[in-house]
């Protein structure tokens, strides 16, 4: 019996907790996202109150007796991240490869690799080894496809097989 009343203490207090809460929406101050929070009505109230009066100015005077302003400072930046900010934040990020093809052994791939090195002395060859025992021979990084699609044209030409698959890839030497 003193376990039933226990429980039923316990779901009573949940249940007034969840009939005294609601669903309250806020902005976000930075970005200016809508979120919603469950809440109590009095603890809304008072964050409202707290908020209000962070916003509004206060007037004091400084050392000169002249009227000093202390208004809230919020930085938004309001342009987009340029690609040196976005590749300092991130340096890895999902770009595109060029796959030029799978084999069956390392000492193929490598093969393949210096095929394509000297028809393309300007472009990073990379080996895959995730599919193993196959390997991936991969060649350039790009951030779009539209991007890879100039040098997937000219590789086409020595590897029919080639194609752009989305891929992992250094920010700063993407193009």
């Amino acid at each position: 019996m003193k376990y039933i009343l226990k429980i039923f203490t316990a779901l009573s207090f949940f249940v007034i907790n969840v009939i005294d809460a609601q669903q309250v929406v806020k902005n976000d101050t930075i970005s200016g996202t809508p979120l919603t929070i469950s809440m109590d009505k009095k603890v809304n109230d008072l964050l409202v109150n707290i908020e209000d009066k962070c916003a509004t100015t206060n007037i004091g005077y400084g050392e000169d007796r002249a009227p000093k302003s202390t208004a809230p400072k919020i930085v938004v930046p309001e342009k987009e991240l340029s690609r040196a900010e976005i590749c300092r934040r991130n340096p890895r990020i999902m770009g595109y490869k060029i796959q030029l093809s799978v084999v069956k052994t390392n000492e193929e791939a490598r093969e393949v690799g210096m095929f394509f090195r000297r028809r393309f002395p300007n472009m990073k060859v990379e080996i895959d080894a995730s599919l193993r025992p196959n390997y991936k021979v991969l060649a350039g990084s790009y951030l779009t496809k539209q991007s890879a699609a100039a040098d997937l044209a000219k590789i086409k030409q020595h590897f029919n097989g080639a194609i752009a698959i989305q891929y992992r890839v250094f920010c700063v030497e993407a193009k």
